[in-house]
């Protein structure tokens, strides 16, 4: 019966007058010239295909800071009167004597090595580079005979055992115990601060290739009783590039995985290949405009091929599917490509406009990274629009589908019009059309979404582990940070407050008082492992002029005796010109709430301020990451709500109905909340690499409801029920909706094995998305549509 049916179906299509005229001009003018349109895709895939081997990848510093925050702009400011290495782009070469104390000709001799292959680096800013070995370390005491200095290394050092007591009585004088040197005397830092741009090229600076270099020399001295151990922006971007050989190793993964799902699906080997190869051709059309732009691919971006592959795969897979029924049903090749184009074009090109504008939205973050990512995501998108919703469709008519598979995908509604029962999966998202499993999905909807809000109270701003979140707990990275911190008073990360005072006052004694005492309320917070300034600084020295007597260990009320501690003072804590001092608070990580309490603390003394002496904030890393979790807090839910507003007013416009974009909506807010609870359940914060996840969401996941609302509503507008409405729409675009919706969570999901934490988070809340975006189009949407459709 149900191949009767089929041939009777194949008989009335082929009696049908299809006019060729008729169509939007869209329509018409594209399928009027298919073979110019294959001709210029072609060229232009070859075209962007050469370009895309020249794209870039790197990253910058100053691209990852909100340069609009007032922290910041204070920041870039004040920078030329701040030491490198409070400026945060700063790596620090741990040199480790695994054997004993770092008084040792044989290690001094390798750190010496070590010191002048790190001074030749490229990108290493090195005049202002710090180790024991450079002459601008130096050590001072007050004796007898009045004032005495000189550097820590003795001019007439040889390995003796002299010169190795002398070495050792400069550290102790020098106070770098605890700074340069560990607090064990068992190794040494290297500070190099970094250059933003090649001296050589004058290009943004290589941090791949200065990772390289650093590896390099890590191999060369990590031997020996020697061991190496290097933290800073700068090794975590290279360990993140690194890592990209095993993030494309995923990405091949993951788009194997959707081919042999999709022909799982379709059986016919040329549709599935055409779908597959439209959505990478989006990707080398995305890839090759780049550096045409500008731009160029850092470890933060590097996600955006593959959302473009999935949103493609996504829409390609639906125009794939309406012409293999069409087909099915007996309608020629090209009828059959020109009939899909003319039914879902429109909730294709809504469906990628929400997506741009999910995308789109993310420029409102002032952080140029997320805004370069925003803009490389939209060019992704408008790719699309040509490669598959206008290529695929055209390059369909031409090849058309395997009549077996064409057959086969049209068996179940064929079947199911015959008379025999439907498909056990049809059966059970059907029941969501009546009242009883209505009320039940919503009411289970509604219980797991205030569920989820609450948890999702719980969500952070900023990193909420120790180290680099973006990468594994037991990296290498991450276990040189750890080292770094219980062996020194100070760490990687780093916040400096400034003290703006009018030139040549730095010094007064309410200045220096504020300082004091700030010093010492930021001394008592968890997570403040020391404190710096010059307050601290003129204590000691005048506890030094004074015999060591500490009660002397005191800021006296006396300008010309502080004048005098302030000519003592090394001069990374003076400033220039005695207008700009720094108070140094080292951290024992960059955790939110870490940032949190400091900042308050700081902010608290900022009611102090006069005329003459302002606090300003913020310098080094941590308080530049301190600034970039305030401006990710302040725009998270704005951004969210401005995506919301775009998306209901495009589907409005598409849909001309309230109740329409109530069911298309709802089901992407429920995702929303409960991937923000997932959040909070897998410990990851909001920051700059997880904030454009949340708006994507909402981008991508439309694209299910639309495709399904869009035949639900036509069918009802023709006078079905809603029930028969639903059916029609599963058959048609509902069953490729959950086709790509596993296929894609699948794939993403096998990221949770990469070594890259950053990529195993987001496949993770993709996958989850995915899933729950597909649920909410087959489950929530028709119980929703129950209640506010019309019939």
């Amino acid at each position: 019966m149900a191949k009767a049916h089929l041939k009777a179906m194949g008989d009335r299509a082929k009696d049908v007058a299809f006019d060729p005229s008729a169509g939007s001009w869209i329509e018409r003018s594209l399928f009027g010239h298919r073979k110019l349109i294959v001709l210029l895709c072609t060229a232009v895939t070859l075209l962007l295909g050469w370009q895309a081997l020249h794209i870039r990848l790197n990253a910058s510093y100053e691209n990852m800071i909100p340069t609009g925050h007032p922290y910041i702009q204070n920041y870039l400011a004040n920078k030329n009167s701040l030491a490198q290495e409070f400026q945060g782009n700063v790596v620090r070469i741990v040199v480790e004597n695994t054997k004993g104390s770092i008084i040792d000709p044989r290690y001094i001799e390798a750190l010496k090595q070590i010191n002048d292959v790190t001074f030749l680096m490229e990108g290493i800013d090195r005049q202002f580079m710090k180790s024991i070995w450079t002459p601008g370390t130096r050590w001072s005491e007050v004796t007898e005979e009045g004032f005495a200095s000189g550097p820590v290394l003795p001019d007439e050092y040889d390995g003796s055992p002299e010169t190795l007591e002398q070495l050792q009585r400069n550290i102790q004088r020098a106070g770098i115990v605890g700074q340069l040197v560990a607090n064990d005397f068992r190794s040494t830092i290297i500070l190099a601060p970094l250059l933003e741009k090649d001296t050589n090229t004058g290009e943004p600076l290589d941090y791949g290739r200065l990772s390289d270099r650093l590896e390099e020399l890590r191999a060369r001295f990590d031997r020996d009783g020697i061991r190496i151990h290097i933290t800073g922006f700068a090794k975590i971007v290279g360990d993140l590039i690194q890592g990209l050989q095993q993030m494309l190793f995923f990405f091949g993964i993951a788009i194997v995985i959707a081919s042999v799902l999709v022909y799982w699906y379709t059986r016919c080997v040329r549709s599935t290949f055409l779908v597959v190869a439209c959505s990478l051709i989006a990707v080398v059309w995305q890839l090759g405009l780049l550096p045409l732009f500008g731009y160029a691919l850092d470890p933060y971006s590097i996600l955006v091929p593959f959302l473009v592959f999935a949103i493609g795969m996504s829409h390609g897979a639906q125009k794939m599917n309406g012409v293999m029924q069409d087909i099915g049903r007996g309608m020629p090749k090209l009828i059959a490509a020109r009939q899909t184009f003319r039914r879902l074009f429109i909730a294709g090109f809504t469906a990628l406009m929400c997506d741009a504008v999910g995308f789109g939205v993310l420029l409102i973050i002032q952080i140029r990274v997320i805004q370069d990512l925003a803009i490389m995501a939209s060019i992704g998108v408008a790719v699309l629009t040509f490669t598959n919703l206008i290529l695929l469709p055209i390059l369909l008519s031409y090849t058309g589908v395997n009549a077996q598979a064409a057959e086969r995908s049209l068996r179940s509604e064929t079947e199911a019009l015959a008379g025999t029962e439907k498909h056990v999966v049809w059966r059970f998202l059907d029941l969501f059309t009546r009242r009883g499993w209505a009320i039940l999905a919503v009411s289970v909807a509604a219980v797991v979404t205030v569920g989820g809000w609450f948890e999702s109270h719980k969500l952070q701003i900023g990193d909420l582990d120790p180290g680099a979140p973006e990468l594994r707990a037991d990296s290498r990275y991450n276990q040189d940070n750890a080292y770094l911190i219980s062996h020194y008073n100070m760490s990687s990360d780093m916040l400096v407050a400034m003290v703006k005072t009018t030139p040549g006052t730095c010094a007064s004694y309410d200045s220096l008082l504020r300082m004091d005492s700030m010093e010492t309320a930021l001394r008592k917070l968890p997570g403040v492992t020391a404190t710096n300034s010059l307050a601290g600084m003129s204590r000691l020295m005048q506890t030094a002029l004074n015999e060591g007597s500490l009660k002397w260990y005191e800021l006296t009320p006396n300008q010309l005796t502080l004048n005098q501690m302030t000519s003592m003072v090394p001069v990374d804590l003076v400033g220039r010109n005695c207008e700009q001092t720094p108070v140094v608070v080292s951290l024992a990580d960059h955790k939110a709430a870490t940032l949190e309490r400091v900042v308050s603390t700081v902010e608290s003394f900022r009611a102090q301020d006069t005329a003459e002496s302002k606090l300003l904030l913020a310098a080094g890393n941590a308080g530049i990451e301190a600034a970039t979790n305030i401006v990710v807090k302040e725009t998270s839910r704005s951004m969210l709500l401005w995506v919301y507003a775009a998306v209901i007013l495009l589907c409005f416009i598409t849909f001309r109905s309230w109740q329409a974009v109530v069911c298309a909506v709802l089901p992407l807010v429920v995702t929303s909340i409960l991937g923000e609870a997932l959040m909070v359940h897998l410990n990851i914060g909001v920051k700059v690499a997880t904030l454009p996840v949340i708006a994507l969401g909402v981008g991508i996941g439309v694209d299910y409801a639309l495709y399904v609302l869009s035949i639900v509503l036509a069918a009802l507008r023709a006078g079905m029920t809603l029930s028969t409405a639903y059916y029609q729409a599963l058959l048609f675009t509902g069953k490729v909706v959950m086709l790509t919706g596993f296929t894609l969570a699948i794939g993403v999901a096998t990221w949770v094995f990469s070594p890259i934490k950053f990529q195993a988070d987001m496949g993770l809340m993709l996958a989850f998305m995915f899933l729950w975006n597909m649920l909410g189009a087959l489950v929530l949407l028709p119980a929703l549509a129950y209640f506010l459709l019309p019939r």
